[in-house]
């Protein structure tokens, strides 16, 4: 799973220049780095704005979604750890850039999408890089993904007013979540982690925004 060298030559500067800014946003491991310049992020965007696949910003993938911010989800990786014994649940699938991320350092990844053309997007750029371990499933990521339970890791890349019960319920013990709980304007990192059946909730980062997790368990439509 490495990138192909010929159609990847033109991108190798700019994901070098994508790795120091991410380090100027304060990661500094090495792993989490080396994963960045592993994984071709243009090929996970669509044509139209592959151009701006190492800028550390969000992009817009189509129907109202984004890719996330390379250092924010350096960040995610930084906080949550996943090993090569985890089992880790993605909500919003997105572009299935952070998928291919999450698939080199943990067992299985599990991820879900509501947008079913986003979902069909990821599968064939995780196919293509040669993703093995990624299952990706469309529906409401709120819910979860129950017949996989327990997670040891979860990664919510869409934001919700409160933490779904649902995810808390599929964590493992020891495992943890990080997802983006706030209004729909702005939003801050919340830390779940499970311990026995104790549930602790912290804030681990600033303000952040991110799309809306759209179920009955966080968000019910676009704008309600």
């Amino acid at each position: 799973m490495e990138p192909d060298t010929v159609r990847d030559a033109g991108y190798a500067g700019f994901r070098r220049k994508l790795i120091e800014e991410i380090r100027r946003h304060g990661v500094e491991d090495l792993e989490i780095l080396q994963l960045f310049d592993k994984v071709p992020r243009h090929e996970f965007l669509p044509e139209g704005v592959q151009p701006r696949a190492y800028e550390d910003a969000p992009v817009p993938i189509g129907f109202g979604q984004t890719a996330s911010q390379p250092s924010l989800q350096a960040f995610y990786l930084s906080v949550l750890r996943p090993t090569p014994d985890d089992v880790v649940l993605e909500i919003g699938t997105g572009c299935g850039f952070l998928t291919a991320l999450l698939s080199l350092v943990a067992d299985r990844v599990y991820s879900i999408e509501r947008v079913r053309e986003l979902s069909q997007r990821s599968r064939k750029a995780l196919d293509h890089f040669g993703v093995k371990n990624a299952a990706l499933l469309v529906g409401d990521g709120a819910i979860g993904w129950k017949k996989y339970a327990p997670f040891d890791v979860i990664v919510v890349s869409a934001a919700s007013p409160t933490v779904p019960q649902p995810l808390v319920d599929q964590l493992s013990d020891g495992g943890r979540m990080l997802i983006p709980i706030g209004t729909r304007e702005g939003q801050e990192l919340i830390l779940v982690q499970k311990t026995g059946f104790a549930v602790t909730q912290e804030s681990v980062g600033g303000e952040v925004t991110f799309v809306p997790l759209l179920s009955r368990f966080a968000w019910t439509d676009e704008h309600g």
